[in-house]
């Protein structure tokens, strides 16, 4: 059984908790608990506040920081203050694999075509189809040649190639780069959150670090004060032991 003298009431929510649930307000970081003091100017450094509720308010106070730095605030940041509330990854394996199941007949169809025609193999194939036909309307037929020079049916094909190979292309590259466009977002969520974080750990390390120099000044004084009670029952223990004819000499 729990020893109710081991509860701790929270300051926020009024709930009782045991004490292993509760954070003391001293030892919130310093812009946290301002924060907090805000909505509840009540609060004191002796109380405590529940584990359950703190991320609500880490969340608050990372939405206030955010929208007095970078104004107002998108989709995406509030992505990310959800994720700190809720305690989410927000990074995602990058597989395209679930994308690449859904395309459509089209999608499929530009996607070949886009890598067909931006591979060696086509600018070879394509190269040794021009020099055929230059060759077979100079060199082969000297008579009835179906495109004789300046190659007027020969530039007509290329211009219709190029006038259905161009959007099928970008087709592909629109795909492309909507799946870039997703992953920069990410990217941007995952270090926007990385540098919330690290800016949290160094405020948490640095109000560690003068809290711990504090106390260990509080400590050097009691131990003064101590060496200080030793020494002089030291020379009261000496003063009593010394003989009275020895005094009266002196």
């Amino acid at each position: 059984m729990t020893d109710p003298s081991d509860n701790r009431t929270c300051a926020i929510s009024g709930k009782t908790v045991a004490a292993s649930d509760c954070i003391p307000c001293a030892s919130l970081r310093p812009s946290l608990l301002a924060f907090i003091r805000k909505k509840h100017p009540e609060l004191s450094d002796d109380e405590c506040i529940s584990r359950d509720i703190l991320p609500e308010l880490k969340a608050a106070f990372v939405e206030e920081a955010l929208s007095e730095e970078i104004g107002e605030i998108t989709d995406l940041e509030r992505n990310v203050i959800e994720s700190i509330r809720e305690h989410e990854v927000i990074s995602e394996h990058p597989d395209d694999t679930e994308e690449l199941s859904t395309r459509s007949f089209g999608d499929r169809l530009a996607d070949r075509i886009a890598s067909f025609g931006g591979s060696w193999k086509f600018i070879i194939i394509f190269a040794t189809f021009i020099f055929g036909w230059i060759l077979l309307n100079v060199v082969i037929l000297t008579t009835k040649q179906p495109d004789p020079y300046p190659f007027i049916l020969l530039n007509l094909l290329l211009s219709c190639l190029a006038a259905f190979q161009a959007p099928v292309i970008m087709m592909s590259q629109n795909r492309g780069e909507a799946r870039d466009r997703k992953r920069a977002e990410q990217d941007y969520q995952i270090n926007l959150k990385a540098e919330l974080e690290i800016r949290h750990l160094h405020e948490k390390l640095d109000h560690l670090l003068h809290h711990h120099g504090e106390r260990l000044l509080e400590i050097q004084t009691i131990q003064t004060e101590l060496l200080r009670q030793l020494v002089d029952r030291g020379k009261e223990k000496e003063g009593a032991s010394s003989p009275p004819g020895e005094d009266a000499g002196r």
